[in-house]
């Protein structure tokens, strides 16, 4: 079953059992994913990969705009535990990050693959990485490890 098949059964779902938060959710993304479809300039298929992609970066917004309201204190705690339950459901439909031992083995592997020995060089590796590795790691994280293995 396709990842869009899954969202309009989970909306429907959500909307049969009352469950408006998990509705709200399902909406949005649909909206989101209905906004790319629309984009100018955009003439692919709305498939598994692009609706990944339009989740991780609507997770990506919410979590850059979760410390705002964390900062905000006792008058943000509503909107903090909304972000949260979002984040957390959004979950489900992304792929499964890779813990920090692994990105590190990924670095080394692909710096020596590409022959990277120079911090110049590091730009490459990490659209390298995130080419075959979208959404499993975070080029800031990619970055970070190539510097520390160059520096030793």
């Amino acid at each position: 079953m396709s990842l869009e098949q899954t969202l309009n059964d989970t909306l429907t779902r959500a909307i049969r059992e009352k469950d408006q938060r998990a509705a709200d959710i399902v909406r949005m993304i649909k909206s989101k994913i209905g906004e790319r479809r629309t984009a100018k300039g955009f003439a692919g298929q709305v498939d598994d990969t692009l609706i990944v992609d339009v989740i991780g970066t609507y997770r990506k917004s919410l979590q850059k705009a979760l410390p705002d309201y964390e900062k905000a204190g006792e008058r943000g705690q509503a909107q903090v535990a909304q972000l949260r339950f979002e984040i957390e459901y959004l979950e489900r439909w992304l792929p499964k990050g890779l813990d920090e031992a692994a990105v590190r083995a990924l670095v080394r592997e692909r710096m020596t693959a590409l022959g990277v020995t120079d911090a110049k060089q590091i730009g490459r590796l990490v659209g390298d990485v995130l080419k075959t590795h979208k959404g499993q790691v975070e080029a800031g994280d990619v970055k970070r490890i190539a510097e520390e293995l160059l520096a030793r």
